[in-house]
């Protein structure tokens, strides 16, 4: 079992005032799990042959960096292992300790391994810690004079120390599932340190207890603990007990951090996937969160060149048309632009073969250099460039038939290149058929790109 550093003095008045702390926690805190048992969620971290429940229940946990999104069980975790190990468990919370903090803890470690104690370190909110801060852990997990187990909502490979975080295992929490968030209430109601005898919950109010949640588990005992507040003993939880208590929770959305981009991510990806109703429920997160709308107005200019292109060109003027709403009328109003924009480019057909021949071209130009035009398209305006045979040879197009030139206007060696192979997909089929048309193609002998 582990041993926690005792409380600084000896208060003659400290067992009753931790008593009375207890009683008065949270359900929350009350209802923290002891043991790795009553943890719920991260079946891939906890699972029955994982490397983490093996590692706890051996008393070997290594120095590790838990990552995941609040109410997750970072903190639990951490305390389990308080729980399990036989090292000393120190905690620090690096919103409020400092450099001489740390210091402190590596003295008090040091002199501990002298007679053969370990000591595990838990450090809350370590993206936290400034450079120096960190730094001076380095050493102490480099040499094992400390187990150091962080505990982050940010991605620790970009807040963290590269030479601290490559010392640590990585791993990586999920958000609480519905059945999950299930099993903590349902627990919280029974259980004699939470609510058990005091109240019940109806079904429709334990459902959107749950889906209020957002995978959180803290928040989900809190949401819970509110709501049992104004119910009379005995009594049930109702729906509108669950509403009222939980008013409006902030959206968990943080402009630079991991939930920007994984939301950007989905929404984007939501779009090409065809699917606007996920596309508009993205938009809304990022929306309440506080997301820039100019920031969403250009990723969805993007996707409607990017994987719609020809294949719908009005989807980029729709996109382009809810950008320039955007500017001129400005949230709450421009919400309705963009969702508009989002649901066109969600349900036009998809295309991304203007994307792939641009790609195409740059890596050639990259690969063998930029090829000079030949001399029949090089400009002639300037003085004496014909005397260098500027434009000569040129054939204007519209001097012939339907305005096409039957020739190459690729840089001499290039010719046949293609990069741009247009899908059979919306309006560009016209397009696809129009090519093959100009270069005298077949429809089943489309060639394939030489690159």
């Amino acid at each position: 079992m582990a041993r926690r550093e005792p409380p600084h003095g000896d208060d003659l008045f400290a067992g009753l005032v931790e008593d009375r702390l207890k009683a008065s926690r949270p359900l929350a805190a009350r209802m923290r799990p002891a043991s790795l048992d009553q943890v719920v969620g991260q079946p891939a971290l906890l699972g029955e042959d994982s490397f983490l429940r093996k590692a706890i229940q051996g008393d070997r946990v290594p120095s590790m960096v838990l990552y995941g999104p609040p109410g997750c069980g970072k903190t639990t975790l951490a305390r389990v292992v308080a729980g399990a190990t036989q090292a000393v468990f120190e905690e620090l919370s690096a919103v409020s300790a400092g450099l001489a903090d740390v210091r402190a803890v590596m003295a008090r470690a040091r002199d501990r391994l002298a007679s053969g104690q370990r000591t595990v370190l838990f450090l809350d909110e370590i993206h936290r810690f400034n450079k120096a801060q960190q730094d001076a852990l380095l050493p102490a997990v480099e040499d094992g004079l400390i187990t150091l187990i962080g505990a982050t909502t940010e991605n620790p490979y970009y807040e963290v120390n590269s030479a601290l975080v490559s010392r640590m295992r990585v791993l990586v929490l999920e958000a609480l599932g519905p059945d999950d968030i299930g099993s903590l209430v349902d627990r919280a109601l029974v259980d004699p340190t939470g609510l058990s005898g005091r109240v019940t919950i109806a079904a429709d109010a334990r459902q959107a207890l749950l889906m209020r949640s957002g995978g959180d588990g803290r928040h989900a005992l809190n949401l819970l603990e509110a709501a049992a507040a104004g119910v009379g003993d005995g009594e049930a939880i109702s729906l509108q007990d669950v509403q009222q208590a939980a008013g409006g929770r902030p959206i968990v959305y943080d402009r630079d951090g991991d939930a920007h981009y994984d939301t950007i991510s989905a929404f984007i990806k939501s779009m090409r996937g065809s699917d606007p109703d996920a596309a508009v429920y993205y938009l809304a997160v990022m929306l309440q969160g506080g997301e820039d709308p100019k920031f969403i107005a250009r990723r969805i200019l993007v996707a409607a060149s990017e994987d719609v292109g020809n294949a719908d060109p009005r989807a980029l003027e729709v996109a382009a048309a809810a950008a320039r709403s955007v500017e001129f009328v400005g949230m709450p109003e421009a919400r309705i632009p963009l969702a508009q924009a989002a649901i066109y480019v969600a349900l036009a057909p998809k295309s991304n073969a203007a994307y792939k021949a641009i790609g195409a071209a740059l890596e050639s130009v990259e690969r063998e250099g930029p090829m000079r035009p030949p001399l029949s398209l090089r400009d002639s305006s300037r003085p004496n460039a014909k005397h260098f045979g500027h434009g000569e040879g040129y054939h204007y197009p519209h001097d012939f038939p339907d305005g096409v030139v039957d020739e190459s206007l690729m840089p001499e060696g290039m010719e046949g290149r293609r990069f741009y192979a247009p899908t059979d997909r919306g309006v560009e089929a016209e397009l696809s058929e129009r090519l093959r048309s100009l270069k005298g193609e077949a429809d089943e002998d489309e060639p394939e790109r030489p690159f």
